[in-house]
């Protein structure tokens, strides 16, 4: 056993070596686990492999923020794309700004000063927290905001992931600002059942993400967060800045894609790839062509 631990453990390290060099003109794009991340994933990379001579190696799915900040801060990706208020509230552990600009500012500065990370500016879109309700319920009682939502919510029941109920600018919060009170405590709900328990009335309010496809898909209501609880979420590319002083022209490629995306965009994108089952690559190659990028 300690003999087979041992082969184990060099075999890994040799593999962590290997991954880490990256052979010459060509350059690491990540992504995070789940289909808007497949999308961005793949759009920086066909548009870095469309504009320059760089070859591109794609390391899809690659886990969540922080193994994906993990990886670029040790060279063993060059890029990812970020959310500025998981970046600053969960990476940098700041306390939650509203203004995007001093968030951009603040995150620009401390990761080039602590982790030699350049943050680029938005593509465009942002994707926050999304508190959702069904169309028929926002007419029936004229919501449009969570505000108004308060006076509803004691006879309602709510459907979270467990990371909206534990995160410091999730439920717990939230239920502050707004004073949102349940019948029942919130229920834990997977990710990818949310929408559905909230059409088939299991819930009657749930925390998506502002771009998510079933939103337009099923036409649910997303309420505006009015008191701006949620800190900004701008979808930012975080890139080694020895990499950009490497290549140049990697800069110059991922600055033109820098607010060519709107949220209803992305969210149309989601779609494509999540309620049609379109391929990623034809869907971005698609993407890129319609913007002459």
């Amino acid at each position: 056993m300690r003999r087979f631990l041992t082969i184990f453990l060099v075999v890994f390290s040799l593999v962590g070596l290997v991954a880490g060099c990256t052979p010459e003109n060509t350059v690491i794009i990540a992504s995070k686990d789940f289909t808007e991340q497949d999308i961005l994933g793949e759009l920086l990379a066909q548009h870095v492999e469309s504009k320059t001579g760089l070859r591109v190696i794609r390391r899809p799915r690659l886990g969540g923020s922080f193994i994906c900040h993990q990886a670029i801060i040790t060279g063993k990706v060059d890029a990812y794309v970020e959310y500025a208020g998981t970046a600053f509230t969960g990476i940098l552990k700041q306390k939650t700004v509203a203004d995007p600009k001093k968030v951009y500012q603040r995150l620009k500065e401390i990761y080039a000063q602590k982790f030699k990370l350049e943050v680029m500016p938005s593509l465009g879109f942002e994707n926050t927290f999304a508190i959702v309700i069904r169309a028929e319920d926002a007419q029936r009682y004229n919501l449009a905001t969570i505000s108004q939502t308060s006076r509803y919510t004691p006879q309602w029941r709510a459907g979270f992931g467990y990371e909206f109920l534990q995160r410091e600018d999730g439920f717990p919060g939230l239920s502050k600002t707004y004073n949102l009170q349940f019948s029942k405590p919130p229920q834990i709900i997977d990710l990818g059942l949310l929408y559905r328990a909230l059409i088939e009335k299991k819930v009657d309010l749930v925390a998506g993400n502002s771009t998510d496809g079933q939103i337009a898909r099923f036409g649910l209501k997303v309420l505006q967060d009015d008191r701006r609880y949620f800190p900004p979420y701008e979808a930012l590319p975080i890139v080694r800045s020895q990499t950009l002083q490497r290549y140049p022209e990697f800069r110059t490629a991922l600055e033109q894609l820098v607010g060519n995306i709107s949220a209803n965009e992305m969210q149309r994108l989601n779609n494509l790839v999540e309620g049609e089952r379109k391929d990623v690559k034809q869907v971005v190659r698609d993407f890129l062509q319609a913007k002459n990028l």
